[in-house]
């Protein structure tokens, strides 16, 4: 095998490693920050969603500027941009300059990993396409595994900045390594970009995720809110309008008369508010409301991902048998009453006990992704994939992104008078009680399916993958 085929899946599972670490090491910092930049924890979820929001808004063009620009010279921007992210964040002496930063951070992160998908998808034949891209994910379980503990001995052995600062080196490493080893692909025929429908796409997505952000936060005056909120749902009816009149829209709206995919979109909307909140939202609960050190806290979100790979062994056998009605409906209400679960504990609560339940929740959690990604993607055909995949993907972002303000809202929201340590812990209860029914209304989207409705393409694990 040439050497540029052998190491190609190693360059996307680097870079896939890098966003999974990057997600999940900063969440455990988070206290620590808002600490040395002379802000509340509570406030600290913008660093979070300037990420997701601006990997969302920019993963639709992830595509056509490898097909025009050439998969080598995006995939080193991709990297570099990353890298230069992570250091404008470990300098920021504020909170304005570290979103800043991060915003920077999510333009090389929305083009990483779909671009290394692309160039192993043009560099290796159909069969040997779900060994590889199965390669490439592995590193994804280890970035969860290895970020929160990790965050929290950084934190507590040097400082946050070092959460930002280990991604230099292994950003030199991917660059030099990908000027040597990505191939230059690029579309034969390269199709018109959708320059007028990802303008409205984009900005919709932007002046609603704003406007949600300035009612919960009262970053803006309720007026200034209201009107970026009608801004932004005016412009994505442009957009649906556009998207029904252009002959090579961002998305087609045909994507939406495949009813496996409809449904599989919705429900990822709805179900990932709680899934997505979970991440920012339980590191906060360990350390400012039960007093756990950042280690601790890290450490203690290790059996989560421990119980994803879990599930991840008998995810297809439970679907295949019950069905995807059965399984996202039954689980979609677990989900829900494992979030509201983390209301009944306290600073008396056993640690084996909080240990369990983490455990526990992340079996649910990655059973709900399975199903879900596999229900969205399978029948997808070779006119809709890709259009499909990179709306499901902003979806996925957006709804996290989405969660994450959602929970630092209703935080401010239960916390009025601004309490700290053990007495922000009935705001916390009934945040989590308020996130687990966010989760529990997407059972209604999945009740919409079939009972015996199931995806024709692919398996679970090649879509996962």
């Amino acid at each position: 095998m040439p050497p540029t085929r052998r190491l190609l899946p190693w360059l996307a599972a680097v870079a896939f490693f890098m966003q999974t670490l990057d997600a999940t090491i900063l969440n455990t910092a988070l206290p620590s920050m808002a600490r040395s930049l002379g802000e509340s924890p509570l406030r600290m979820q913008s660093v979070v969603v300037a990420y997701m929001l601006t990997t969302a808004l920019l993963i639709p063009a992830s595509g056509w500027l490898a097909d025009r620009f050439g998969t080598r010279r995006i995939f080193m921007s991709a990297i570099a941009l990353f890298s230069l992210g992570s250091l404008f964040c470990a300098l920021a002496p504020t909170l304005p300059v570290l979103v800043a930063g991060r915003v920077v951070q999510g333009l090389g992160g929305a083009l990483m990993l779909p671009v290394g998908r692309l160039a192993i998808l043009r560099s290796f034949p159909r069969a040997e396409l779900l060994k590889t891209l199965a390669f490439v994910s592995i590193p994804g379980l280890f970035g969860p595994l290895v970020g929160p503990p990790l965050g929290g001995w950084l934190v507590e052995v040097a400082s946050w900045h070092w959460v930002f600062l280990i991604n230099l080196p292994v950003g030199l490493l991917g660059v030099l390594l990908t000027t040597r080893y990505m191939p230059d692909l690029r579309a034969a025929q390269r199709p018109r970009f959708d320059g007028r429908g990802f303008v409205l796409f984009s900005l919709g997505l932007m002046l609603v995720s704003l406007a949600l952000q300035g009612l919960g936060e009262r970053a803006f005056s309720t007026a200034a809110s209201v009107l970026l909120l009608v801004a932004g749902l005016a412009a994505m009816c442009g957009y649906w309008l556009h998207a029904a009149r252009a002959e090579q829209p961002l998305f087609g709206l045909q994507l939406f008369r495949i009813p496996t995919f409809a449904v599989g979109i919705a429900g990822n909307l709805f179900s990932r508010l709680g899934s997505g909140a979970m991440p920012f939202l339980t590191p906060l609960f360990l350390q400012v409301g039960l007093g756990y050190s950042p280690s601790a806290a890290g450490l203690s979100m290790v059996p989560t991902v421990a119980g994803a790979m879990v599930a991840k062994r008998f995810a297809e056998r439970v679907i295949g048998r019950y069905g995807y009605r059965n399984v996202l409906v039954a689980n979609t209400l677990m989900l829900g009453g494992m979030i509201a679960g983390f209301s009944l504990i306290d600073r008396g609560t056993p640690q084996a006990v909080i240990l369990l339940h983490l455990a526990c929740f992340g079996i649910v959690n990655s059973l709900q992704f399975t199903a879900m990604n596999t229900l969205s993607l399978s029948d997808l055909d070779e006119r809709t994939a890709s259009s499909g995949n990179s709306l499901l993907s902003v979806v996925m972002q957006l709804s996290m992104s989405l969660g994450v303000a959602a929970a630092a809202s209703l935080l401010l929201a239960f916390n009025p008078q601004a309490l700290e340590g053990e007495a922000l812990m009935p705001a916390f209860h009934r945040t989590y009680l308020c996130v687990g029914a966010l989760s529990v209304m997407a059972s209604w989207i999945f009740f919409q399916l079939g009972r015996h409705e199931r995806p024709s393409g692919p398996t679970s694990q090649e879509v996962e993958a």
